[in-house]
Protein backbone atom coordinates (compact mmCIF):
# COMPACT_ATOMS: atom_id res chain seq x y z
CA UNK A 1 0.00 0.00 0.00
CA UNK A 2 1.21 2.95 -0.99
CA UNK A 3 0.22 7.01 -2.03
CA UNK A 4 -1.28 7.73 -4.77
CA UNK A 5 1.12 9.43 -6.90
CA UNK A 6 2.33 10.69 -3.90
CA UNK A 7 -0.83 12.32 -2.64
CA UNK A 8 -2.81 11.61 0.59
CA UNK A 9 -6.66 10.04 0.27
CA UNK A 10 -9.47 11.83 1.24
CA UNK A 11 -12.38 9.64 2.33
CA UNK A 12 -15.40 10.74 1.50
CA UNK A 13 -17.04 10.62 4.78
CA UNK A 14 -20.65 11.93 4.01
CA UNK A 15 -21.79 7.94 4.64
CA UNK A 16 -21.68 8.71 8.70
CA UNK A 17 -24.62 10.93 7.71
CA UNK A 18 -26.75 8.05 6.39
CA UNK A 19 -29.05 5.79 7.41
CA UNK A 20 -27.11 2.17 7.25
CA UNK A 21 -27.91 0.36 3.98
CA UNK A 22 -25.11 -1.83 2.38
CA UNK A 23 -23.62 0.67 0.99
CA UNK A 24 -22.92 2.59 4.05
CA UNK A 25 -22.65 -0.82 5.71
CA UNK A 26 -19.42 -1.13 3.11
CA UNK A 27 -18.06 2.23 3.83
CA UNK A 28 -17.29 1.61 7.64
CA UNK A 29 -16.14 -1.70 6.73
CA UNK A 30 -13.14 -0.76 4.19
CA UNK A 31 -12.48 2.04 6.17
CA UNK A 32 -12.02 0.22 9.28
CA UNK A 33 -9.46 -2.01 7.04
CA UNK A 34 -7.26 0.54 5.26
CA UNK A 35 -7.00 1.78 9.10
CA UNK A 36 -5.57 -1.64 9.81
CA UNK A 37 -3.27 -2.09 6.34
CA UNK A 38 -2.05 1.62 5.26
CA UNK A 39 0.52 3.83 6.78
CA UNK A 40 0.04 6.64 9.30
CA UNK A 41 -0.38 10.06 6.76
CA UNK A 42 -1.84 8.22 3.30
CA UNK A 43 -5.82 8.59 4.14
CA UNK A 44 -7.89 11.50 6.15
CA UNK A 45 -11.41 10.92 6.60
CA UNK A 46 -13.28 14.09 5.64
CA UNK A 47 -16.71 14.56 7.68
CA UNK A 48 -19.46 16.66 7.42
CA UNK A 49 -20.41 18.86 10.94
CA UNK A 50 -23.05 16.80 11.26
CA UNK A 51 -21.62 13.39 11.20
CA UNK A 52 -22.25 11.29 13.87
CA UNK A 53 -20.43 7.70 15.46
CA UNK A 54 -17.32 8.57 13.88
CA UNK A 55 -14.69 6.08 15.07
CA UNK A 56 -11.65 7.00 16.70
CA UNK A 57 -8.67 5.67 13.74
CA UNK A 58 -5.47 4.84 14.44
CA UNK A 59 -3.68 5.47 11.27
CA UNK A 60 -6.41 7.55 9.63
CA UNK A 61 -6.68 11.56 10.32
CA UNK A 62 -10.73 12.77 10.68
CA UNK A 63 -11.12 16.24 9.24
CA UNK A 64 -14.67 17.87 10.05
CA UNK A 65 -15.75 20.34 8.04
CA UNK A 66 -17.81 23.52 8.80
CA UNK A 67 -20.60 22.77 6.75
CA UNK A 68 -23.57 19.99 7.35
CA UNK A 69 -24.51 16.75 5.02
CA UNK A 70 -28.54 17.18 4.28
CA UNK A 71 -28.41 17.38 0.38
CA UNK A 72 -25.86 14.97 -0.53
CA UNK A 73 -24.77 16.20 -4.03
CA UNK A 74 -24.05 19.71 -2.48
CA UNK A 75 -21.97 17.99 0.06
CA UNK A 76 -20.13 16.25 -2.37
CA UNK A 77 -20.33 18.58 -5.83
CA UNK A 78 -19.09 21.65 -3.46
CA UNK A 79 -18.07 21.29 -0.32
CA UNK A 80 -15.83 17.71 -0.35
CA UNK A 81 -15.08 18.78 -4.18
CA UNK A 82 -13.46 22.30 -3.23
CA UNK A 83 -11.81 20.53 -0.19
CA UNK A 84 -9.96 18.12 -2.44
CA UNK A 85 -9.04 20.55 -4.66
CA UNK A 86 -7.13 23.24 -2.28
CA UNK A 87 -5.52 20.37 -0.35
CA UNK A 88 -4.74 18.66 -3.12
CA UNK A 89 -6.22 15.23 -2.51
CA UNK A 90 -7.11 12.11 -4.52
CA UNK A 91 -10.95 11.85 -3.17
CA UNK A 92 -11.96 8.01 -2.11
CA UNK A 93 -16.31 7.89 -2.11
CA UNK A 94 -18.28 4.75 -1.53
CA UNK A 95 -21.75 5.93 -2.71
CA UNK A 96 -21.92 5.77 -6.43
CA UNK A 97 -21.07 9.48 -6.80
CA UNK A 98 -17.55 11.47 -7.38
CA UNK A 99 -16.20 15.46 -7.41
CA UNK A 100 -16.99 16.05 -10.86
CA UNK A 101 -13.93 17.80 -12.02
CA UNK A 102 -11.55 15.62 -9.98
CA UNK A 103 -12.87 12.27 -10.11
CA UNK A 104 -10.04 9.75 -7.92
CA UNK A 105 -11.11 6.30 -6.16
CA UNK A 106 -14.45 5.56 -6.95
CA UNK A 107 -16.99 3.11 -5.91
CA UNK A 108 -20.20 2.38 -8.16
CA UNK A 109 -21.37 -0.94 -6.08
CA UNK A 110 -24.11 -1.30 -9.29
CA UNK A 111 -25.65 0.94 -11.71
CA UNK A 112 -29.91 0.21 -11.49
CA UNK A 113 -30.72 3.63 -11.97
CA UNK A 114 -28.99 3.27 -15.72
CA UNK A 115 -30.49 -0.48 -16.69
CA UNK A 116 -33.86 0.45 -15.01
CA UNK A 117 -35.01 3.30 -16.26
CA UNK A 118 -39.21 2.36 -15.99
CA UNK A 119 -38.59 1.70 -11.67
CA UNK A 120 -38.27 5.23 -11.44
CA UNK A 121 -41.72 7.62 -12.38
CA UNK A 122 -42.22 10.41 -10.09
CA UNK A 123 -40.54 13.83 -10.50
CA UNK A 124 -38.04 13.30 -8.01
CA UNK A 125 -37.34 9.99 -9.28
CA UNK A 126 -36.51 11.77 -12.37
CA UNK A 127 -33.80 13.66 -10.55
CA UNK A 128 -32.77 10.66 -8.65
CA UNK A 129 -32.12 8.97 -12.41
CA UNK A 130 -30.46 11.29 -14.09
CA UNK A 131 -28.10 12.40 -11.15
CA UNK A 132 -27.21 8.76 -10.74
CA UNK A 133 -26.29 7.89 -14.41
CA UNK A 134 -24.27 11.14 -14.64
CA UNK A 135 -22.12 9.98 -11.99
CA UNK A 136 -21.85 6.25 -13.26
CA UNK A 137 -20.73 7.65 -16.20
CA UNK A 138 -18.09 10.13 -14.81
CA UNK A 139 -17.16 7.63 -12.88
CA UNK A 140 -16.29 4.74 -15.24
CA UNK A 141 -14.86 7.44 -18.00
CA UNK A 142 -12.71 9.69 -15.87
CA UNK A 143 -12.10 7.95 -12.35
CA UNK A 144 -8.37 6.92 -11.28
CA UNK A 145 -9.58 3.92 -10.26
CA UNK A 146 -13.11 2.07 -10.38
CA UNK A 147 -14.24 -0.08 -7.70
CA UNK A 148 -16.94 -2.16 -7.56
CA UNK A 149 -18.71 -5.29 -4.96
CA UNK A 150 -19.19 -8.25 -7.14
CA UNK A 151 -17.74 -9.24 -10.93
CA UNK A 152 -21.71 -9.60 -12.24
CA UNK A 153 -21.84 -5.78 -11.39
CA UNK A 154 -18.33 -5.47 -12.87
CA UNK A 155 -19.51 -6.95 -16.02
CA UNK A 156 -22.76 -4.52 -16.11
CA UNK A 157 -20.62 -1.34 -15.81
CA UNK A 158 -17.51 -2.50 -18.25
CA UNK A 159 -20.77 -3.73 -20.92
CA UNK A 160 -22.75 -0.16 -20.09
CA UNK A 161 -19.64 1.93 -20.60
CA UNK A 162 -17.16 0.32 -22.83
CA UNK A 163 -14.50 0.53 -20.08
CA UNK A 164 -11.33 -1.66 -19.84
CA UNK A 165 -12.11 -4.31 -17.15
CA UNK A 166 -8.51 -3.71 -15.63
CA UNK A 167 -9.58 -0.40 -14.83
CA UNK A 168 -12.36 -1.97 -12.69
CA UNK A 169 -11.68 -3.78 -9.08
CA UNK A 170 -13.77 -5.76 -7.10
CA UNK A 171 -14.20 -5.49 -3.14
CA UNK A 172 -16.37 -7.59 -1.83
CA UNK A 173 -18.36 -6.88 1.50
CA UNK A 174 -18.40 -8.27 5.04
CA UNK A 175 -19.99 -8.62 8.10
CA UNK A 176 -17.32 -7.94 10.98
CA UNK A 177 -18.63 -4.99 12.31
CA UNK A 178 -22.01 -6.75 12.44
CA UNK A 179 -21.18 -9.87 14.34
CA UNK A 180 -20.31 -7.31 17.30
CA UNK A 181 -23.93 -6.34 17.37
CA UNK A 182 -25.96 -7.49 20.57
CA UNK A 183 -29.22 -8.47 19.29
CA UNK A 184 -31.79 -6.84 21.16
CA UNK A 185 -34.71 -9.40 22.13
CA UNK A 186 -37.11 -6.70 23.67
CA UNK A 187 -38.66 -6.54 19.81
CA UNK A 188 -40.88 -9.59 20.28
CA UNK A 189 -42.63 -7.44 23.15
CA UNK A 190 -43.39 -4.99 20.55
CA UNK A 191 -44.16 -7.31 18.14
CA UNK A 192 -45.69 -10.92 19.82
CA UNK A 193 -47.01 -12.60 15.96
CA UNK A 194 -43.53 -13.17 15.42
CA UNK A 195 -43.21 -16.79 16.80
CA UNK A 196 -39.93 -18.66 17.41
CA UNK A 197 -39.13 -20.36 13.77
CA UNK A 198 -42.56 -20.19 12.78
CA UNK A 199 -42.14 -16.48 10.44
CA UNK A 200 -40.39 -15.79 7.31
CA UNK A 201 -38.34 -12.07 7.62
CA UNK A 202 -36.99 -9.87 4.54
CA UNK A 203 -35.03 -6.64 5.15
CA UNK A 204 -34.39 -3.63 2.66
CA UNK A 205 -35.07 -0.52 1.43
CA UNK A 206 -38.36 -1.44 0.69
CA UNK A 207 -37.54 -0.09 -3.32
CA UNK A 208 -38.95 -1.67 -6.87
CA UNK A 209 -35.80 -3.99 -7.07
CA UNK A 210 -36.71 -5.27 -3.83
CA UNK A 211 -39.14 -7.46 -5.18
CA UNK A 212 -41.75 -7.21 -2.90
CA UNK A 213 -44.71 -8.12 -4.85
CA UNK A 214 -43.05 -11.53 -4.88
CA UNK A 215 -43.60 -11.57 -1.15
CA UNK A 216 -47.13 -10.45 -1.56
CA UNK A 217 -47.93 -13.12 -4.05
CA UNK A 218 -46.34 -15.91 -2.19
CA UNK A 219 -47.92 -14.54 0.97
CA UNK A 220 -51.34 -14.99 -1.13
CA UNK A 221 -50.65 -18.39 -2.13
CA UNK A 222 -49.74 -19.91 1.05
CA UNK A 223 -51.99 -18.49 3.49
CA UNK A 224 -50.74 -20.96 6.22
CA UNK A 225 -47.19 -18.92 5.97
CA UNK A 226 -46.42 -15.79 8.18
CA UNK A 227 -44.13 -12.89 6.58
CA UNK A 228 -42.32 -9.74 8.51
CA UNK A 229 -41.40 -7.20 6.74
CA UNK A 230 -38.78 -4.80 7.96
CA UNK A 231 -37.21 -1.72 6.38
CA UNK A 232 -37.66 1.65 5.73
CA UNK A 233 -38.85 3.69 2.16
CA UNK A 234 -36.35 5.53 0.52
CA UNK A 235 -37.35 8.87 -0.13
CA UNK A 236 -37.44 7.99 -3.94
CA UNK A 237 -38.15 4.49 -6.03
CA UNK A 238 -40.57 3.62 -2.94
CA UNK A 239 -42.13 0.36 -4.13
CA UNK A 240 -45.76 0.21 -5.30
CA UNK A 241 -46.74 -2.79 -3.66
CA UNK A 242 -46.20 -1.54 -0.22
CA UNK A 243 -50.08 -0.52 0.21
CA UNK A 244 -50.93 -3.91 -1.48
CA UNK A 245 -49.03 -6.06 1.16
CA UNK A 246 -50.50 -4.11 4.09
CA UNK A 247 -53.93 -5.70 3.09
CA UNK A 248 -52.25 -9.35 2.90
CA UNK A 249 -53.51 -11.02 6.39
CA UNK A 250 -50.68 -13.20 7.07
CA UNK A 251 -48.08 -9.97 6.22
CA UNK A 252 -46.59 -7.54 8.70
CA UNK A 253 -44.87 -4.39 8.23
CA UNK A 254 -42.90 -3.97 11.25
CA UNK A 255 -41.28 -0.50 10.12
CA UNK A 256 -37.83 0.39 11.16
CA UNK A 257 -36.08 -1.75 13.47
CA UNK A 258 -32.90 -1.37 14.91
CA UNK A 259 -29.83 -3.10 13.91
CA UNK A 260 -30.00 -5.01 17.25
CA UNK A 261 -33.52 -5.69 17.11
CA UNK A 262 -32.98 -7.06 13.02
CA UNK A 263 -30.41 -9.51 14.71
CA UNK A 264 -32.87 -10.70 17.14
CA UNK A 265 -35.64 -10.87 14.80
CA UNK A 266 -33.25 -12.79 11.92
CA UNK A 267 -32.10 -15.35 15.02
CA UNK A 268 -35.76 -16.57 15.48
CA UNK A 269 -36.68 -16.69 11.57
CA UNK A 270 -37.62 -19.96 9.80
CA UNK A 271 -36.01 -18.50 6.72
CA UNK A 272 -34.82 -14.98 5.17
CA UNK A 273 -36.47 -14.05 1.85
CA UNK A 274 -34.44 -12.01 -0.61
CA UNK A 275 -36.73 -12.13 -3.81
CA UNK A 276 -34.44 -8.92 -5.40
CA UNK A 277 -34.61 -9.18 -8.86
CA UNK A 278 -31.04 -6.81 -8.95
CA UNK A 279 -28.49 -6.76 -6.54
CA UNK A 280 -24.75 -5.41 -7.26
CA UNK A 281 -24.06 -7.48 -4.06
CA UNK A 282 -26.89 -8.18 -1.51
CA UNK A 283 -25.38 -7.65 2.25
CA UNK A 284 -28.79 -8.87 4.17
CA UNK A 285 -28.66 -12.39 3.22
CA UNK A 286 -25.22 -12.51 4.57
CA UNK A 287 -25.76 -10.82 7.69
CA UNK A 288 -29.07 -13.60 7.73
CA UNK A 289 -26.19 -16.02 7.89
CA UNK A 290 -24.06 -14.29 10.60
CA UNK A 291 -27.19 -15.62 12.61
CA UNK A 292 -27.31 -18.85 11.73
CA UNK A 293 -30.66 -18.10 9.25
CA UNK A 294 -31.08 -20.15 6.33
CA UNK A 295 -31.96 -17.80 3.06
CA UNK A 296 -34.00 -17.98 0.16
CA UNK A 297 -32.74 -15.67 -2.32
CA UNK A 298 -33.21 -15.05 -5.78
CA UNK A 299 -31.42 -16.65 -8.49
CA UNK A 300 -30.60 -13.40 -10.56
CA UNK A 301 -27.54 -10.64 -11.14
CA UNK A 302 -24.66 -11.04 -8.49
CA UNK A 303 -26.80 -13.20 -5.65
CA UNK A 304 -25.32 -16.60 -6.73
CA UNK A 305 -21.69 -15.17 -7.11
CA UNK A 306 -21.90 -14.16 -4.22
CA UNK A 307 -23.94 -16.85 -1.78
CA UNK A 308 -22.54 -19.84 -3.75
CA UNK A 309 -24.30 -23.26 -2.30
CA UNK A 310 -24.70 -21.89 0.83
CA UNK A 311 -28.55 -20.33 -0.10
CA UNK A 312 -32.10 -21.83 -1.46
CA UNK A 313 -32.79 -19.93 -5.36
CA UNK A 314 -35.77 -18.70 -6.25
CA UNK A 315 -37.01 -17.02 -9.41
CA UNK A 316 -37.77 -13.31 -8.70
CA UNK A 317 -40.83 -13.67 -11.43
CA UNK A 318 -42.27 -17.41 -10.05
CA UNK A 319 -43.84 -17.03 -6.84
CA UNK A 320 -45.77 -20.01 -6.76
CA UNK A 321 -42.71 -21.46 -4.50
CA UNK A 322 -43.41 -23.70 -1.40
CA UNK A 323 -40.94 -22.42 1.13
CA UNK A 324 -41.62 -24.90 3.42
CA UNK A 325 -40.58 -27.94 0.62
CA UNK A 326 -37.89 -25.56 -0.27
CA UNK A 327 -35.87 -25.01 3.08
CA UNK A 328 -35.76 -29.24 3.06
CA UNK A 329 -33.19 -28.87 0.19
CA UNK A 330 -29.91 -29.38 1.39
CA UNK A 331 -27.43 -26.44 0.76
CA UNK A 332 -23.56 -26.19 2.35
CA UNK A 333 -22.70 -24.42 5.29
CA UNK A 334 -21.68 -20.60 5.37
CA UNK A 335 -18.60 -20.92 6.88
CA UNK A 336 -16.27 -19.91 4.06
CA UNK A 337 -18.53 -17.05 2.93
CA UNK A 338 -18.70 -15.58 6.34
CA UNK A 339 -14.51 -15.00 6.93
CA UNK A 340 -14.30 -13.09 3.74
CA UNK A 341 -13.77 -9.36 4.55
CA UNK A 342 -13.70 -6.29 2.68
CA UNK A 343 -10.83 -6.38 0.39
CA UNK A 344 -9.18 -2.61 0.51
CA UNK A 345 -8.50 -2.20 -3.26
CA UNK A 346 -4.73 -0.99 -4.35
CA UNK A 347 -4.02 2.59 -4.41
CA UNK A 348 -0.84 2.31 -6.60
CA UNK A 349 -2.66 4.19 -9.25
Amino acid sequence: MKKAAGKIVAINGEFFCRNLTGVERLAIEVTGEFDKIAPAGLFELVVPQNAKNVPQYKNIRVVRLKSDAKFFPKWTQVDFQKYVILHGRVPLDYSNTCPYFVPGIEFIHDIYCELYPGDLRSRRDKFVRFYSCAMYRRIARRAKKVVTVSECAKKTIVDAYKINPDRVAVVYSGVSAYKKIEPDFTVFDRLPQLKDKEFYFTLGSLSTRKNLKWIAANAKAFPGSFFAISGKPLPSVVAPELQALKEVPNVIMTGYLSDAEVKAVLSKAKAFVFPSYFEGFGLPPLEALSCGTPIVISNKTSLPEIYGKCAHYIDPDNPDVDLNELLKEKVEPPDAILKKLPRPVCLAL
